[in-house]
């Protein structure tokens, strides 16, 4: 990953530049105006990983103003997401797609003076969407300028942690007030701002970790009450073994379980986890 400290720079899905880059790759944040009242060039905007939530709930700081997610001004963002429905019309592409924190419309114009290119999705299909944030009549949706399909799930899991350290890296430095001051300000899933769904996961005895934990297995549940109860940056599969007297099979069966719900991540390697929940 960059470094997203300060003025974040680049994630690590690139689109390979012409008309399917959009042109908002490779440049240094310039957040607001330029001065002197001069328009804003926002292809020196750089591309922000996001959940649909952060979306939704973005703000207008004034009516005509960029949407600030995190207090910053965001244009140009990267999302993945299910397909839920297709429009297709003579101007453009409508879906609606769904990332399990919310939902929001995303159009891909055609160029009338270009051979339309854009593949068709089936229904459910994942996609990643490079495009431009906007608002109308208070409701936000994305002009696509980049739709593929997705073809290695691990794309959707990396967005997600990218996307939060992303969220975590700009509101720490920005002041705002996450649980180690005490807050819920930053949480990732819960409080007022929070980028996942709300409620998030505060601890296993939650009634939030609870819901999502509802569809798991019972090995799951176990595992996740072991890493909830661990204090540490995550335990290793020796670890698990030992605490839980599961075997091993079974471990590796309910992890995986649990990463493909977005509950835990991996850390140092791929036998080490720890719950997203920092």
């Amino acid at each position: 990953m960059a470094s997203y400290g300060g003025g974040y720079s680049r994630t690590g899905h690139g689109a390979q530049g012409g008309d399917d880059g959009g042109g908002f790759m490779g440049a240094s944040q310039q957040a607001g105006s330029q001065g002197g009242g001069e328009r804003r060039n926002y292809a020196d905007d750089t591309l922000r990983p996001v959940t649909i939530k952060q979306l939704v709930e973005c703000k207008e700081p004034y009516p005509g103003a960029d949407l600030a997610v995190d207090g910053l001004p965001t244009t140009q963002i990267t999302l993945v997401g299910q397909v839920r429905s297709v429009n297709s019309q003579t101007v453009n592409h409508a879906y609606r797609i769904d990332d399990g924190t919310g939902t929001i419309d995303v159009k891909k114009w055609i160029d009338a003076g270009k051979e339309d290119s854009t593949p068709s999705f089936a229904l459910d299909t994942y996609v990643r969407i490079y495009g431009r944030l906007n608002s109308f009549n208070g409701k936000r949706h994305v002009n696509a300028h980049y739709i593929r399909a997705i073809e290695d799930f691990n794309e959707v899991n990396y967005h997600f942690l990218e996307a939060t350290y992303v969220h975590l890296s700009l509101t720490k430095q920005n002041g705002s007030a996450g649980r180690q001051q005490g807050g819920d300000g930053m949480d990732l899933g819960g409080g007022g701002d929070s980028m996942f769904v709300d409620g998030g996961y505060g601890g296993a005895n939650s009634a939030s970790a609870q819901e999502r934990l509802a569809p798991c297995s019972k090995n799951a549940r176990i595992i996740y009450n072991f890493l909830a109860n661990t204090p540490s940056d995550g335990a290793h599969l020796n670890q698990v073994a030992s605490g839980t007297g599961l075997p091993v099979r079974d471990i590796m069966n309910a992890t995986e379980e649990l990463l493909g719900h977005g509950i835990i991540y991996t850390t140092e390697d791929d036998e080490t986890w720890a719950i997203l929940d920092t």
